[in-house]
């Protein structure tokens, strides 16, 4: 479930020889980062590789991996993912959780019963819808996409997901697109169970998160960026960036900005 590419490694230990022949310290951080919808681990390979140069490590997990067997909904997803966090043997002093659009959904309810969390980065996500009326048509234009995910060829179903406009066009190359197929029942379980139209509203449970929030939105993802503002305002703990020249999917769209601004934000 839990990956470490190849890549980030190798700068994280080039990092750490040269803090050693510098006699600096190397700081003891270790990123665990939940993809989106119709994603996968793979997608943070590049932000790894910018978080190493500052010698933090990565973890990318695999949230397919909790749908294959069972529905599993949003709350108990939390508490499997604190119990696979507590039960791995950490590389590092402290842990923070990284999670991207559904992934930064499914990260609050982590972060919301507990777990070896020191701080969180929650990118272009909702805590919840707070109109009965939009859950409910989120709900059927989910269940849309899970037909589709299970039925439509697979080609076909990719180019209409990333054609939304708040997309903006494919994120990763062809040949990982295509692995994605293996996953497509997970894939179409996941416009159920996490759908933000089945999620309960977190609103007003954000002030029960104690520990440091970095909420981001992209500058020309009007929608979130609102939600990104209201979020930060309501506790104290959590602060706001707002990414320059970026929409939605600013992992892949600013990544060097993300990169510095998690630095600069948790770590520095």
């Amino acid at each position: 479930m839990i990956h470490t590419t190849k890549q980030t490694d190798e700068l994280l230990q080039a990092v750490k020889r040269a803090a050693k022949a510098s006699d600096e310290a190397v700081l003891s951080i270790e990123c665990w980062c939940l993809h989106g919808a119709v994603g996968a681990a793979s997608d943070w390979r590049s932000l790894a590789s910018g978080l190493a140069k500052h010698g933090i490590s990565t973890r990318a997990v695999d949230l397919w991996r909790f749908l294959q067997c069972e529905s599993v909904p949003m709350p108990e997803f939390g508490k499997r993912l604190n119990a696979d966090a507590a039960g791995e043997v950490s590389r590092s002093q402290r842990r923070i959780l990284i999670g991207y659009s559904m992934g930064g959904r499914l990260a609050l309810h982590a972060l919301l019963e507990g777990g070896p969390w020191d701080a969180a980065v929650i990118i272009s996500a909702n805590p919840g819808l707070r109109d009965h009326q939009e859950a409910a048509q989120r709900r059927s234009k989910d269940a849309q996409w899970a037909t589709r995910a299970l039925t439509e060829s697979w080609a076909d179903f990719l180019t209409a997901w990333n054609a939304q406009p708040i997309l903006g066009g494919a994120l990763r190359d062809e040949r990982e697109d295509k692995k994605l197929i293996q996953r497509r029942r997970e894939i179409a379980r996941s416009f159920v169970d996490w759908s933000v139209g089945n999620q309960q509203s977190l609103w007003d449970r954000l002030p029960e998160i104690k520990i440091p929030v970095l909420w981001i939105a992209g500058e020309h993802d009007e929608n979130f960026s609102a939600i990104a503002q209201e979020a930060a305002a309501k506790n104290p703990s959590f602060s706001l960036a707002i990414a320059p020249t970026a929409g939605h999917r600013v992992p892949w769209e600013n990544e060097a900005w993300l990169a510095e601004k998690i630095y600069d934000c948790l770590i520095k």
